[in-house]
């Protein structure tokens, strides 16, 4: 199961140190993968068998946008939000402190210097948020500025090292820039688009129709993952895991602000911001219309498909799959029912 060292990996990195797979008899080993594009490559090609993925890949990869098509699949989503706009601290010294700021700077330097921006992926809610939080200042993304694709975890060096203006990108790279004291953050997504779907679980459909079984363990056995991410209490040993060298390598302290804050956006400027990163609650995890849909808008806003039409209800139905969703419910159920009725027997035979 491959993942990319950001925040929103905790669900996967926990259900694997929590023995949450153990527990739904599966043996699961985990790869870190630098970006986006490694992880479609290898899902496509079956060198990973389902991976934390962003949430229009599977219909990107099914539809063959940038890649060969493969049919994939989404039973799960892991989260909701989670991103935010970081941009350098050169910007912010001009006095760019928003997007009309920024589109003035834009046409001050126009003769001398293109504007760059990182995103994780063409196929990205970052690459929709920027794009639209550039249009709320009047910066066309097309003609006024450059937008090229980072790998998440390099994108403080870029911006450190001047390649790039500013990033759209997961926590925890954007408090890195701000604990670095190379960038501060414009805007976080859970303002900008309160509740999109972040990240899902990925596999390919064939996976899924041959090894059932399997598949119905990881999404139960991340279902419960979520389920402790979410809860406060676990905050801290969920921040300490992810530290680790083999996860995201960020000191704790750090990860742990972009989970609940308070959210330092730089220079000073500190609040808490409600469902920064959405974990469980509500619908949050169900791979349902609204969250298809909500993918669909993102591809069509992006300009990414020549025949608007493929992005269909049923295409939907076939890649966001609330059946399977469903069927890994009722499983978790039936072993915690079955977990309970154990511990039981055991405390009857010890009072006996």
């Amino acid at each position: 199961m491959g993942f990319v060292p950001l925040a929103d990996c905790a669900p996967i990195v926990m259900a694997h140190e929590l023995g949450l797979f153990s527990k739904y008899g599966l043996r699961v080993a985990l790869h870190r993968e630098l970006g986006w594009a490694t992880i479609r490559d290898k899902i496509l090609h079956g060198e990973l068998d389902a991976a934390h993925a962003l949430a229009a890949m599977p219909v990107a990869a099914t539809l063959g946008l940038g890649s060969i098509p493969v049919d994939c699949i989404t039973a799960l989503v892991l989260n909701l939000n989670g991103n935010a706009i970081t941009l350098s601290n050169a910007l912010h010294a001009s006095g760019v402190h928003d997007a009309i700021r920024l589109r003035e700077e834009i046409i001050a330097q126009r003769h001398r210097k293109t504007f760059t921006f990182g995103i994780v992926s063409q196929f990205s809610s970052h690459h929709f948020l920027l794009r639209s939080w550039l249009l709320t200042g009047g910066i066309n993304p097309d003609r006024d500025v450059r937008i090229v694709v980072v790998p998440p975890p390099q994108m403080v060096s870029n911006l450190k090292a001047g390649h790039l203006d500013g990033f759209c990108v997961g926590e925890p790279w954007n408090s890195v820039a701000v604990q670095s004291g190379v960038g501060w953050c414009a805007a976080v997504s859970a303002e900008l688009n309160p509740g999109h779907p972040e990240k899902v679980l990925m596999v390919r459909r064939d996976f899924a129709m041959k090894r059932p079984s399997e598949h119905l363990g990881m999404l139960a056995a991340l279902m419960e993952a979520c389920e402790f991410c979410e809860a406060a209490v676990n905050r801290d040993h969920v921040a300490s895991t992810l530290a680790r060298a083999e996860y995201v390598n960020v000191p704790a302290r750090i990860l742990r602000r972009g989970f609940e804050g308070p959210f330092d956006f730089g220079h000073g400027k500190i609040r808490h911001v409600p469902r920064f990163s959405v974990f469980q609650g509500g619908d949050a995890n169900e791979p349902d219309s609204a969250k298809a849909a909500w993918v669909f808008q993102l591809i069509r806003a992006l300009g990414m498909i020549k025949n608007p039409a493929a992005l269909s209800f049923a295409l939907g139905r076939a890649v966001f799959r609330t059946d399977l969703f469903e069927e890994a419910v009722h499983l978790r159920r039936s072993i915690q029912v079955s977990h309970a009725k154990e511990i039981s027997s055991i405390d009857q035979i010890i009072v006996a």
